[in-house]
């Protein structure tokens, strides 16, 4: 490798490692939207174990 390659390599892995800090946060928020969502609708239906914050054993 030469030196234009190598700085091209490193231009490519810090511009990857932007965008992987940039949608980081947002998929952590969906992530816990999607799971408050769903305690939301086992309260709604009723289920017990949602108040108590236990997890589904099938």
């Amino acid at each position: 490798m030469n030196g234009n390659q190598i700085e091209g390599l490193i231009g490519m892995l810090v511009t990857l490692g932007i965008v992987v800090l940039m949608i980081l946060p947002s998929a952590i928020g969906a992530i816990h939207d999607r799971r408050v969502d769903r305690r939301l609708a086992e309260a709604e239906r009723g289920d017990t174990r949602a108040r108590h914050g236990t997890a589904r054993t099938a």
